[in-house]
Order: C-alpha cells, then sequence, then structure tokens
C-alpha cells in the first residue's frame, strides 16, 4: 500500500512542495493521454487510496471527489490524439506530465514521477517505479487522471458508438478491432497505433 516514506525522504532533503505525477491512456488505440500532479497535506488520511488499476469504477469514482477535495493542489492535464501522431506517445506522455504540473495552483518545487523516464521538466523530479503502489501523491494523482480519462472515454463513445469506447476505454479489444476493420479509423483514433489496418489489407 502506498504511504508518505519517499514525501518524507524529500522534505527532508529541503524540498517544500512535493508533487505525485501520474498518466493514464499510454496504451489505448484512441483518444487522448492524461496526465495529472497532486499535493496533499503531510500524512492526510485517504482510506483506501491505491494504485488506480486496482481499484474499482466506482471505488476511483469516490476518491476523484475526495482527494480533490483534500490537496493541497491538483492540476488534471492531457496531449491530443494530434500530440500523439506528432510526437510519438511517450513523449506526449511526457508533455501531459509537464503541463500538470505547470498547472498547479501551488507551485511543486520536486515531482515524484511514476514510472522510469523523468525527463525535461523544469523542477526537480524523480522516477519511481510502480510508485502508484508506493507513494501516496502518486497514487492520488493515478486515480485523478484515471477518472478524468474514463469520463472522456464516455463522451467519445457518444461521438463514435461504433467503437464502444465507453465500454473499452479505447483499448484494443477483439470488438474494438472488429469495428476498426468494420468501420474504418475515426479521428480520434491515434495513427501510430493502428497501424495494423494498413498491414492486413
Amino acid at each position: 500500500m502506498p504511504d508518505y516514506s519517499l514525501e518524507k525522504e524529500y522534505a527532508q532533503k529541503g524540498y517544500k512542495v512535493i508533487c505525485g505525477v501520474d498518466e493514464a491512456g499510454r496504451g489505448p488505440l484512441c483518444g487522448p493521454v492524461f496526465a495529472a500532479a497532486c499535493v496533499l497535506p503531510e500524512g492526510v488520511e485517504i482510506e483506501g487510496l491505491n494504485d488506480s488499476k486496482k481499484l474499482t469504477e466506482k471505488k476511483r469514482e469516490k476518491l476523484f471527489d475526495i482527494i480533490r477535495e483534500k490537496a493541497i493542489a491538483y492540476c488534471i492535464a492531457s496531449a491530443s490524439v494530434e500530440e500523439i501522431d506528432e510526437l510519438n506517445i511517450l513523449e506526449a506522455d511526457l508533455l501531459a506530465m509537464r503541463r500538470a504540473i505547470d498547472g498547479l495552483s501551488q507551485k511543486a518545487d520536486f515531482a515524484l514521477i511514476d514510472g522510469n523516464v523523468n525527463r525535461g521538466f523544469d523542477i526537480d523530479s524523480a522516477s519511481v517505479i510502480k510508485g502508484d503502489s508506493i507513494s501516496m501523491s502518486i497514487a492520488a494523482a493515478s486515480v485523478l487522471a484515471k477518472v478524468a480519462r474514463d469520463r472522456i472515454c464516455t463522451e467519445l463513445d457518444r461521438d463514435y458508438p461504433q467503437y464502444k469506447i465507453a465500454k473499452n476505454k479505447g483499448y484494443g479489444t477483439k470488438d474494438h478491432i472488429s469495428a476498426l476493420f468494420e468501420y474504418g479509423p475515426s479521428p480520434i483514433h491515434r495513427k501510430k497505433f493502428i497501424r495494423f489496418l494498413d498491414e492486413k489489407r
């Protein structure tokens, strides 16, 4: 379960405002990639908070509101399908993370970044592998990003119901791929992620 050990470690090194940062939506075939940055009060209890992937959708939705209420500052940002196609998913992911950090109402001086890449940030940072299972701040950011991304999928589903995006969240499920072959790609599909359509023609 995540705790505040990392936040305390970097606070002892002199950092004043430490944010956790995580993303959602790197793997899907369509839609933007989301990232969130979150600064929590020192030691604040948020019951049930964990890596968003280990939580039910109902639990994430509940925690989404609690996190926003208890956070000192948070920001949810994204990078568009066009930016993903232009840059590649990793660079778009990092762009969304930078936007989330920059958008904090209380500026952070250190960022705990989920994963193993943390380059290009304007503040000091550290990458934390499986950080959403280790750090409370990253776990909070994980939930914010995941819920925001899932909500966008519900909106995209209304515009493009044939792909069942509300259900598959944009991932390459059997139904989603079958729909791509039947209807072709939409403007919200990531071109670099659906090259298999050309390969099988």
